[in-house]
């Protein structure tokens, strides 16, 4: 799976607060999410994001609380991969379970910026900056966790499999 996109550049410990506010956490659809994402951080964010941008952190990238929300407005607004330093383990877990693919680099973290242009390729973990030719390096995505981003999320995935069942019907 390769990406391929225009970075937005975050700091350190941006929080799912600063990703989506509380305010907004009675939303389930996606679109509203979307709209919502980085409303008081970066309020531009929402109307200038473009499907297959790349957002780039610093450290603790989703530290806070465990709202699915955050991940899913972050991939709802068209953002197809995330770089950070490092994340807080509970929204890296969600981001997978959601179809979020995420990857960790500190070269590339601190290297990109805002408005450049870069390639991810998600079974490899290159990173490649399409501005200056640089190329950094996170671990790869393991096969079972891209099935999952390709499926579009965990649940999406299991049904696929035929192993999703409701009552005693399967869905």
């Amino acid at each position: 799976m390769k990406m391929k996109g225009r970075v937005w550049k975050f700091q350190d410990h941006v929080d799912t607060d600063l990703i989506i506010p509380a305010r907004f956490l009675n939303v389930s659809e996606d679109s509203v999410l979307a709209e919502k994402c980085f409303a008081d951080l970066r309020p531009e964010f929402a109307k200038g994001v473009q499907t297959g941008d790349v957002l780039v952190a610093g450290v603790n990238f989703g530290c806070g609380s465990s709202r699915e929300h955050a991940p899913r407005a972050i991939k709802a607004a068209g953002i197809s991969v995330i770089i950070a330093e490092s994340f807080a383990r509970i929204f890296y877990r969600n981001s997978f379970n959601i179809g979020l693919p995420i990857l960790e680099s500190k070269e590339a973290a601190e290297a990109l910026k805002e408005g450049g242009m870069v390639s991810v390729d998600l079974e490899s973990g290159e990173i490649l900056d399409l501005d200056t030719g640089e190329k950094y390096l996170a671990m790869p995505v393991p096969e079972f966790m891209r099935r999952i981003v390709q499926a579009g999320g965990l649940l999406e995935h299991v049904r696929s499999q035929g192993r999703v069942e409701t009552g005693s019907t399967k869905t």
